[in-house]
């Protein structure tokens, strides 16, 4: 969360690009993240839920399950979506198996199969991205991204008709991990594109925000999460959209 604010209640579901600076992992009440630089523009806080390589359907998830969330939609004023960028990594197996990896036992085998996995990946991903129809295998399929973002828009529409949705369009990264491929952004981006303007979903063009930040290295060393002059710009794009959406709301007493 933000400092105490007076301004607008923005709920921001992310995958780890809200909370990882250019060193590691911060505190959510970290001033210079992107959800809280948005925050501090319009006077308001954030109440930010997020988790390492959330998908669309990490999201979903997090929305129908965590009874935090429920208590805070009837004082929010608007809720991002930080959601799509993880799916168009490549994954080479479901999202479903990987996340079994962490309780395979003995920890001997649990180790070798992590060591396995992500040892293979990079190359794995450059074969695919060279040879296999749409680059190769993603960690959520667009279609169902899609799926999963229409549904958080749903289930929030219904309890908030009127509120302002904005969607992060996926960025870039320049992972060694993932074998610096990005052959799935574009289908992904192109399908969120059609389905926030038939949706009625705001959007932030994130990627021309951070694409030279990390091409020259400024971001953090595994070439996927910002450094703070990217959470900035980010966080400043965010505060215009939200601004122009909200309009009368950010001068409401509180």
């Amino acid at each position: 969360m933000s400092p105490s604010a007076t301004g607008p209640t923005v709920l921001v579901v992310a995958d780890s690009l809200a909370f990882h600076g250019p060193e590691r992992g911060e505190p959510v009440s970290e001033p210079r993240l992107w959800p809280n630089v948005a925050a501090a523009a319009l006077g308001g806080r954030t109440e930010l839920v997020a988790g390492l390589g959330w998908t669309a359907r990490h999201g979903w998830y997090a929305l129908s399950h965590d009874p935090r969330i429920w208590a805070l939609m009837p004082g929010l004023d608007a809720v991002v979506l930080g959601l799509g960028g993880m799916d168009t990594l490549p994954a080479p197996l479901p999202t479903a198996v990987r996340e079994l990896i962490p309780v395979i036992r003995p920890v001997w085998l649990r180790r070798a199969v992590r060591a396995a996995y992500w040892g293979s990946l990079p190359w794995v991903a450059r074969v695919a991205a060279r040879t296999l129809p749409g680059g190769g295998l993603v960690a959520l399929p667009p279609r169902l991204s899609v799926h999963y973002l229409e549904t958080i828009r749903r289930a929030v529409r219904v309890i908030r008709p009127e509120i302002p949705l904005v969607l992060m369009l996926p960025g870039a990264h320049f992972a060694p991990a993932y074998g610096q491929v990005e052959a799935g952004r574009q289908r992904a981006t192109d399908a969120y594109r059609a389905w926030a303007a038939g949706a009625g979903v705001l959007t932030v063009d994130v990627r021309p925000l951070v694409l030279e930040h990390l091409r020259t290295g400024q971001g953090n060393p595994d070439g996927i999460h910002y450094g703070w002059a990217a959470h900035e710009a980010v966080g400043t794009a965010l505060a215009e959209v939200l601004a122009e959406a909200l309009g009368p709301a950010l001068e409401r007493p509180r």
